[in-house]
């Protein structure tokens, strides 16, 4: 079974959504964007999971520019507005896309190699710093999380702790945009219908780890969840969802605002 991933640039958070800094040791995606950065070039980005076969991630995927990036991102970038949080913003390329138009960004993520490139690319506002970490307590209008931005979720018992924490640093008519998949094509045989264990695991929660060199990380939780599920547990903790655009590989783009 082969998963299209879409590369997480994101800070990656462990299942029980600690408030943890990575260490470099541990930071095998700050290690090649650091590569790439100060190298030019850089090896593989090996990821591995139990569920699916071995992939990799083209390391300068995560320096595209703004006309190279998927339509959604695109989208997302252009309808942000006001204060703008870049949650796992790896080597920069959203929050340098949206200074160029103009707008006001922070830009935050777990990995101090990648923090480091952000700066040196010229990302004004990057810091070192956990979504989960209850010190920061700072509010926005538009809450970033893109590349499949509900993956940092883990699982979908952490959704009333993701929702309680987006009450606290959204702003009362801001909203989070963030993109996912339906993995359910995964499971689709010839006749159209779906090979899903309904007692089992929901289908979308997964997980990964990644080794660039000798430099392996923890496994950690990734969730791709779909729409109609995004929305049950919106509006169950005070958030509606609407759907803005869908892509073509079974993935979306939701807006999430206070009910």
């Amino acid at each position: 079974m082969e998963l299209l991933i879409f590369v997480p640039t994101k800070t990656i958070v462990t299942t029980n959504m600690a408030t943890t800094i990575l260490i470099p040791e541990k930071d095998p995606m700050g290690a090649a964007i650091s590569d790439f950065f100060n190298l030019h070039r850089a090896d593989r980005l090996r990821v591995f999971s139990s569920q699916f076969e071995e992939d990799e991630i083209p390391v300068k995927e995560l320096f595209r520019s703004f006309q190279t990036m998927p339509v959604l991102e695109r989208t997302a970038l252009q309808i942000a507005t006001g204060k703008i949080l870049d949650v796992g913003a790896g080597s920069g390329c959203h929050a340098l896309a949206l200074q160029e138009m103009g707008k006001e960004v922070c830009a935050i993520d777990i990995s101090p190699l990648s923090n480091e490139v952000m700066k040196q690319r010229g990302v004004k506002d990057s810091r070192l710093i956990n979504l989960f970490d209850e010190t920061f307590t700072e509010t926005f209008d538009t809450i970033l999380m893109l590349m499949n931005g509900s993956g940092i979720i883990g699982t979908l018992d952490n959704m009333p702790v993701f929702f309680q924490r987006m009450k606290r640093i959204l702003r009362p008519e801001g909203y989070i945009l963030m993109d996912s998949s339906d993995l359910r094509y995964l499971f689709e045989e010839e006749d159209g219908s779906m090979l899903i264990d309904l007692a089992g695991d929901y289908y979308g929660e997964v997980d990964f780890q990644m080794q660039y060199k000798d430099i392996k990380g923890d496994t950690f939780d990734w969730l791709y969840i779909d729409f109609q599920t995004l929305s049950l547990y919106a509006s169950e903790y005070g958030f509606k969802a609407e759907l803005i655009k869908e892509g073509k590989h079974y993935d979306y783009l939701a807006k999430l605002s206070l009910a």
